[in-house]
């Protein structure tokens, strides 16, 4: 038995085994919602205990899924095949170990050009003009300068649990940022007084904005290339039990 949940609490459950071992999606959808690529495992429906789900809300991504998440904080949570009784979910959002293991990776030809689903970044993609970004349901559009440069991902709790695996994020200027639409655009106060913005509509994590000002955007919801690379990780002391990183990138146990 696993017990799970949002950032905010919002959404709590407990999923009982056996449990697939996580694949991970590199797709755009998945990049777009959770901010850099999801993971997921899963189970049937009736393997699930809801104990909280004031928070949940739905967004059909596609004719054949949607996909679950806290609309409260924006924790990237579930995906439901339709016809099919089960749900996929996000091991980050477990509390605790999971004792699962990646077993593979999925639309590798989708990953963004930052990193490699397995095994060391890509060269630079040459970027000149400013970047277009998204949410997966398009509600929320905006464009800043490129290109993106390095490119942090961090594996602590809290964006393990809002993007469902861990986030990839870039130093941005919030000044440089123009919105041709934000109205479905809200923010999550964390423990730390820092902001994290997310669509209401889909649920894509899109920016963070610390309690000293300093904004980083999320890569993946990046429309095409970035020009930016991934460089580190940070608070790897927190990671998931059930991936492992061997981009042979510097590893830090907290910051950096």
């Amino acid at each position: 038995m696993l017990h799970g949940s949002c950032q905010c609490g919002a959404v709590e459950f407990e999923v009982s085994g056996p449990l697939r071992d996580v694949i991970a999606c590199h797709c755009t959808q998945c990049r777009k919602v959770s901010g850099h690529c999801w993971a997921a495992s899963t189970a049937p429906i009736a393997a699930f205990r809801m104990i909280r789900d004031d928070g949940l809300r739905w967004f059909r991504s596609s004719a054949t899924a949607r996909r679950g998440f806290c609309g409260t904080c924006g924790a990237t949570l579930f995906w439901e095949p339709s016809g099919e009784a089960r749900w996929s979910f996000s091991p980050g959002v477990i509390d605790g170990p999971t004792g699962l293991t990646t077993a593979e990776h999925i639309f590798m030809q989708d990953a963004g050009d930052y990193y490699a689903p397995e095994g060391p970044p890509p060269p630079l993609t040459t970027v000149t003009g400013p970047l277009s970004a998204s949410c997966l349901c398009g509600a929320a559009r905006f464009t800043l300068l490129g290109p993106a440069g390095d490119i942090t991902a961090c594996h602590c709790t809290q964006c393990r649990k809002l993007s469902g695996h861990y986030s990839a994020s870039f130093d941005a200027a919030e000044s440089g940022i123009a919105w041709a639409a934000n109205t479905t655009v809200q923010e999550y106060e964390t423990p730390g007084h820092a902001l994290r913005g997310f669509c209401g509509t889909c649920g894509s994590n899109l920016y963070f904005r610390g309690a000293q000002g300093e904004f980083c955007v999320e890569a993946g919801v990046v429309t095409g290339a970035t020009g930016g690379r991934l460089t580190a990780h940070i608070f790897v002391a927190n990671k998931g039990d059930y991936y492992d990183l061997d981009d042979g990138l510097p590893q830090f146990a907290g910051a950096s």
